[in-house]
């Protein structure tokens, strides 16, 4: 799932090519279509199909945002303002082109669910393969509640003691670590696979119980988790699976990793051991980490 270091790749890379333009129209698949006449809303969001169409068409782009792991389209129309909120899930992936042939990969081109007709004549295309992303029309944050849970942005100053001050709460002080730093509600856009290398990164063992950390193991915790999602941003993000940036582009962090999915540990040529937390597998190095 992509993490909040490509996420933001994705937002600066479309960032200089739709900010300012008009969406003519939008298009959604027939899967968006039977999947909300099955009641099961398959991308589109708190809206019909048809619906979502409507109200999209003729909305002016006016600015891109990414928070936490999701990406805000911030859209104005006779000076009203909407955002459209867009979580790529498992396999979304964005598309600036003039004909949707150009998408090369074939997996993506046979999963295409919305096509934006910019007035520009260019086509912003979503696809997703597994259809977990979403998107989603809303007038304010507020209207979509579970956003204003989401904790600041890992960069802010004030996260890291907004970090130490959840993680003290009864709720989480007795989880394991690893699935401490993975909620959204604790740390911003930190998933499986940067806690897994900031949790090897200080040696601590991913099932710890949060509340056997001092505050100060905190503290450094949190700056490490801040540098591997910066080293991460920097690297154009890590491309496993299906992640891709814009029109198919991929990162380089997946080369610096150094426990997420290895089999051996880096430092002590330990094999690596996995355990299942908060539904993800987390690997470590029985060794190293304690």
């Amino acid at each position: 799932m992509p993490e909040l270091p490509e996420v933001e790749g994705v937002v600066r890379d479309l960032r200089p090519i739709v900010e300012g333009k008009t969406i003519e129209s939008v298009s959604l698949s027939d899967v968006v279509y039977t999947s909300h006449e099955a009641g099961k809303q398959a991308i589109v969001k708190n809206a019909k199909p048809s619906q979502f169409e409507l109200l999209v068409r003729d909305m002016k782009i006016d600015k891109l945002e990414r928070r936490s792991k999701y990406i805000f389209f911030h859209l104005k129309k006779d000076d009203e303002r909407f955002i459209l909120v867009n979580h790529l899930g498992m396999s979304g992936a964005w598309f600036v082109v003039t004909d949707v042939l150009e998408i090369t990969e074939e997996k993506f081109r046979k999963h295409i669910h919305a096509i934006f007709t910019l007035a520009s004549g260019e086509l912003l295309v979503y696809a997703d393969i597994r259809r977990f992303g979403e998107l989603r029309f809303i007038k304010e944050i507020a209207d979509h509640p579970p956003l204003l849970k989401m904790a600041p942005e890992p960069f802010d100053e004030i996260a890291c003691d907004f970090f130490i001050m959840q993680s003290e709460k009864p709720k989480f002080a007795k989880k394991p670590i690893k699935e401490v730093i993975m909620d959204g509600q604790v740390i911003s856009g930190c998933g499986n696979i940067y806690a897994t290398e900031a949790l090897f990164k200080m040696l601590i063992h991913p099932g710890k119980a949060t509340n056997e950390l001092s505050r100060e193991q905190k503290t450094t915790l949190f700056r490490v988790i801040c540098d591997v999602l910066q080293e991460s941003i920097d690297s154009g993000g890590s491309t496993i699976s299906d992640y891709r940036s814009i029109n198919g582009g991929a990162g380089t962090m997946q080369h610096r990793l150094k426990m997420y999915g290895k089999k051996q540990c880096v430092v002590c040529e330990t094999n690596t051991e996995s355990l299942v937390i908060a539904g993800r597998t987390s690997t470590y190095c029985p060794q190293c980490q304690k």
